[in-house]
């Protein structure tokens, strides 16, 4: 069912409660989420995204409910993955001849996704679609934001920005509009979204949303291509992504660990009251990365100032969990923050060293050695624990 946005510009997209997981495996979306696709009528009609391929089909006829299909004169394809122009081959094979238009690097993603040569037309910031009644599309390239091919268009006179990945959240919502949903849900899911998918392209970010800035475009609607449409105060979002993309931290320190027979669990519970003891302001956040959402660990890490990896060793190494989690973090390639390892062990004691070596490599700033306890940590062992956490707040943090 089609939801009037403003004036002739329609959301025709799909609401998805069920997904729990995006990118295969990769992304936990706990609250569902949507894929946005837009219907703009005016003299020439325009239809911006598609959704993902399961629901190619429903896609298409609920889209013949609004529009006859050879009334469409342009398809906008902002983004070539899967979950934005998952339905673009059900739906040329009504309409094949439609014109396209997306970036250079687009064409050869959806040539690639699909094999297919549509009646593409390239475009690059700045270039224009006119629609009739004093209406224009402009195009702005949002490269590496988050794919290379990735672009944002402009409507004219209406003033929204169709702005695909940027700016969206996995959240599904009967709502659909900012000022409706719960603030804390949404904004949670907006953090969640930029740490775990948009943090290693900060710097693109923060340039790029300069670069829209200086077009002096009035924005008075923000409609991604997932979650929520931003229409009050639709430069809220803008102004959340330009402090995530300044080196963002948290007054927080966050603990990440995995443990055998406990032993690194209450290293970790220690080093946290050492902590709490010298500074009652720092918030605190311990996580078993064994039983904890990958994604929400990200989050909190992205929120820290300093994070502590903890694992026993293993055949003269570390845990699974710990090994892909911070595999997940050095990909993100993570700024201005601390670290430092701890963990306990029986007869080698490489998990620290281990530890050590791979925050280096995943670009944090190593302020300690790190902290070993032989076996079930005694009492001694504890109160060492509780002297590191002294020690990482007073003298690093």
């Amino acid at each position: 069912m089609a939801l009037k946005l403003k004036n002739n510009v329609s959301w025709i997209g799909k609401t998805d409660w069920d997904i729990k997981k995006f990118h295969g495996d990769e992304y936990s979306t706990h609250r569902g989420s949507t894929y946005n696709s837009y219907l703009i009528k005016e003299e020439k009609n325009v239809l911006i995204d598609t959704v993902w391929k399961p629901f190619a089909k429903e896609y298409v006829e609920n889209l013949k409910k609004e529009i006859d299909l050879n009334n469409i004169d342009f398809i906008i394809m902002n983004h070539a993955e899967i979950d934005h122009s998952g339905s673009l081959p059900e739906l040329m094979s009504y309409i094949p001849d439609t014109p396209v238009y997306c970036t250079e690097n687009a064409v050869k993603s959806l040539k690639g996704h699909y094999h297919q040569n549509w009646n593409f037309r390239t475009v690059k910031t700045g270039d224009e679609l006119d629609l009739g009644n004093g209406k224009k599309l402009v195009f702005v390239e949002m490269k590496m934001l988050h794919w290379p091919d990735s672009m944002a268009c402009y409507l004219t006179e209406d003033n929204i920005l169709f702005s695909n990945d940027a700016f969206g959240q996995h959240y599904a919502s009967e709502y659909m509009f900012n000022d409706l949903v719960d603030q804390a849900e949404l904004f949670a899911e907006c953090i969640k979204y930029y740490a775990n998918i948009l943090t290693p392209f900060s710097l693109l970010a923060n340039k790029k949303i300069k670069e829209i800035l200086s077009l002096k475009l009035q924005i008075d609607m923000i409609a991604p291509g997932h979650g929520v449409i931003w229409r009050d105060n639709p430069t809220q979002i803008v102004e959340k992504y330009m402090d995530w993309a300044n080196l963002y931290q948290e007054n927080q320190i966050t603990i990440i660990y995995d443990t055998m027979w406990d032993g690194t669990k209450r290293m970790a519970e220690a080093i946290a009251e050492g902590i709490k003891q010298s500074d009652n302001n720092v918030n605190i956040k311990l996580y078993n990365a064994a039983k904890t959402d990958k994604n929400d660990i990200v989050t909190e890490v992205f929120k820290s100032k300093c994070i502590l990896a903890g694992s026993p060793t293993i055949n003269n190494g570390i845990l699974v969990s710990i090994a892909g989690i911070l595999e997940i973090i050095k990909g993100l390639k993570f700024k201005n923050k601390k670290a430092a390892a701890f963990g306990c062990y029986g007869w080698s004691g490489e998990s620290v060293p281990v530890l050590t070596e791979t925050l280096d490599k995943a670009g944090f700033l190593v302020i300690d050695d790190g902290l070993k306890a032989i076996w079930n940590p005694d009492n001694d062992s504890i109160k060492k624990c509780m002297v590191f956490g002294e020690k990482i707040v007073k003298t690093f943090i």
